[in-house]
């Protein structure tokens, strides 16, 4: 029955090894989540192995898709289902699968938050209730805005605090401070924080961003991935951390200002759109900086 099950879904669909899947995100483009080292770094973590498939027409690759199972790779289901719930964290990243424009490929296996960008590209697909939240050019942002958060940086800056790259620290330097004002802010542990270090080490060339000091100490961080497609730049910011003794500087929402600033930068100079996604649109901090954008689940 289950074999029977995976031939309908998988139907027109053939095995590609992973080196095909890479080309075909090179080729088409996706995000954070379905970028190949992320898949294969946090598959190999969760010991989940991964089934590659392409949908060809005309004997050329249109489409690909990683999946566990009946999911795309990565569900949260499918940890959960296998004891490994919080394993690691993509917060809810948003789903850009490789595929052509126009390809119309049927997407039968499981996935939510599969981007707006998946329309013609993929048949099946539903629009799902939740909306991701993206940030908006800040130009888009009101000048008063802007200027707010130039004064909180001056303030901070004025203070003794001190703005980093996260390019200067070593992976586990970083997990340890995510952890440490992750727990601060929230006042309960990183999702995934155990195997944080081992993460960031496999990942480290797509990190971003900055970490904010005070008196020679970390009071604000983010988790921020970003990868490159041919057409746009996709950038995931999973989480942060800040130390609450600091939030009369505002911290986290000068790291806010300074990473979105920094990406949209990189965007312009490359001359491609930018999808810098702070997860699910549900909350007031993030209509602040985003503006809410529709997605779809299979």
């Amino acid at each position: 029955m289950l074999n029977y099950l995976q031939a309908w879904r998988e139907r027109g669909w053939q095995v590609i090894d992973a080196l095909a899947y890479r080309q075909a995100w090179d080729r088409f483009g996706g995000s954070v989540a379905t970028h190949p080292l992320v898949i294969e770094t946090l598959a190999e973590l969760a010991q989940i192995p991964v089934r590659y498939l392409g949908w060809s027409q005309n004997g050329e690759l249109q489409a690909a898709v990683p999946v566990w199972g009946r999911h795309i790779a990565l569900s949260k289901d499918v940890l959960k289902r296998h004891g490994k719930k919080g394993l690691f964290d993509l917060g809810n990243a948003e789903i850009i699968l490789p595929a052509a424009a126009g390809a119309g490929a049927p997407l039968r296996h499981a996935g939510r938050y599969l981007s707006e960008l998946s329309e013609g590209r993929f048949a099946g697909l539903r629009p799902q209730p939740e909306q991701l939240a993206m940030a908006r050019p800040h130009e888009a942002l009101s000048k008063k805005f802007r200027y707010n958060q130039r004064r909180e940086l001056r303030l901070l800056e004025e203070a003794g605090g001190v703005v980093r790259p996260v390019s200067e620290f070593a992976p586990a330097q970083i997990a340890s401070m995510y952890c440490d004002l992750f727990q601060r802010r929230w006042g309960f542990p990183a999702v995934g924080g155990e195997r944080l270090a081992e993460v960031l080490e496999a990942l480290q060339s797509l990190l971003i961003g900055s970490v904010v000091f005070l008196e020679d100490a970390p009071i604000a961080i983010q988790l921020v991935y970003r990868v490159e497609a041919p057409e746009w730049i996709s950038v995931e910011y999973v989480n942060g951390g800040v130390d609450p003794e600091t939030r009369a500087f505002s911290p986290g929402s000068v790291l806010s200002f300074l990473n979105t600033q920094a990406a949209w930068e990189d965007a312009h100079a490359r001359g491609k759109a930018l999808r810098f996604s702070f997860g699910r649109a549900d909350r007031e901090y993030k209509e602040r900086w985003c503006h809410p954008v529709p997605v779809f689940q299979s």
